[in-house]
């Protein structure tokens, strides 16, 4: 009897330890899906992204439309693999790269916001507008120009504008008149060192950008402020384009007289000025710079704060591995099309400056 007992007592620990090694595996989390769940569970057990890598299903990367969205899904079509490759080397398998440009510049804003996609290409004045859902990540880095004055003649008497070997941290936005009527009348006032008055800017027809656009709205808003207390709200003819591309163009036919752009956009357009938009004229004989801005801080690639994807480990990671493409030659034909050359990591003080540009338009607009 009491061998039959003992056997009985040994056959339910044997049971029940078998039965507890098979609970421990079934709750064990698989190492799958790229969520903060399972960078979490590896920071616990003292595991790193490169002990054993995460997988990430799909990361989506969205650009504003600063340029022609079709130029921009050419030229950073091979940022796809830089970036899977990249983030390898830093412990994340990603599965796809999904790559869009927005249709306006608050559409990757409010993306960011929702959580739809994961990082975003945009300027300064789109992150700190959309500050809620957005998280700055890295500041590009561009090359300097050769004009750099606050003086617009000054512009104009030292064209064409090229870049140099020296590394800018922030650029500017100019007021461009073009090859109309008005747009010359105007130039020629600047260019004999006149002043241009209220009058004379609001007789001319305008193209700008999108509310949330540094250089194509936030920053021209705010040098009319500053000199005429006027802003582009109150001018009498304005259209906005939804990419610089459209503003280049009107102003070549002649249904822009003045457009406002980053300061190397002429750069930029220069071929297509006697191609696509027909001119006989080179652009820098036919476009002359009216008022320029105060320095705008880079653009900024960020990340959504509303997506589980982006612990701290990860956004390191895609800081190193941005970094990392930036120094590569075909990274470099990829971050071309914005005309960035390198990134350095942000933080969201460095955006202080764009903020109170913020400020001040939403008390224009009150």
């Amino acid at each position: 009897m009491k061998n039959k007992l003992l056997l009985f007592v040994v056959f339910a620990l044997v049971m029940g330890l078998v039965a507890g090694c098979g609970s421990d595996k079934k709750d064990a989390p698989e190492k799958n899906a790229g969520t903060s769940t399972d960078t979490a569970a590896d920071s616990k057990n003292g595991q790193t992204a490169a002990d054993a890598a995460t997988t990430i299903k799909e990361l989506k990367v969205s650009f504003v439309p600063s340029k022609d969205p079709n130029d921009i899904i050419t030229a950073t079509g091979p940022l796809k693999d830089l970036l899977k490759n990249q983030l390898a080397a830093e412990g994340y398998n990603v599965d796809k790269v999904s790559i869009d440009v927005g249709t306006t510049y608050e559409a990757v804003g409010e993306a960011m916001t929702a959580g739809t996609t994961d990082i975003g290409f945009i300027p300064g004045g789109t992150y700190v507008l959309y500050g809620d859902g957005a998280d700055v990540l890295l500041t590009a880095t561009r090359a300097g120009l050769s004009n750099d004055s606050d003086n617009p003649k000054d512009w104009n008497d030292n064209k064409p504008t090229q870049a140099t070997a020296n590394q800018a941290s922030y650029y500017r936005a100019l007021f461009i008149a073009g090859p109309s009527k008005k747009g010359q009348e105007l130039a020629a006032k600047v260019n004999g060192g006149e002043q241009l008055t209220w009058d004379d800017l609001n007789s001319a027809n305008w193209a700008v950008m999108s509310t949330s656009s540094s250089a194509g709205y936030i920053y021209p808003t705010l040098w009319l402020q500053s000199n005429y207390n006027k802003s582009i709200t109150d001018l009498a003819h304005v259209v906005t384009s939804d990419s610089y591309a459209s503003s280049f163009a009107r102003l070549a036919v002649g249904q822009a007289d003045v457009i406002v752009a980053y300061a190397d956009a002429r750069r930029d357009y220069e071929s297509k000025w006697t191609t696509d938009m027909a001119r006989d004229k080179a652009i820098w004989d036919e476009t002359n710079v009216i008022g320029v801005t105060q320095g705008i801080y880079n653009d900024t690639i960020s990340v959504s704060k509303n997506d589980p994807l982006m612990t701290d480990e990860f956004r390191k990671a895609l800081q190193n591995a941005f970094i990392s493409i930036a120094q590569t030659e075909e990274g470099k034909k990829v971050i071309s099309i914005y005309s960035h050359e390198g990134y350095q990591a942000a933080q969201a003080s460095d955006y202080d400056g764009e903020r109170q540009a913020q400020e001040l338009i939403k008390s224009l607009k009150k």
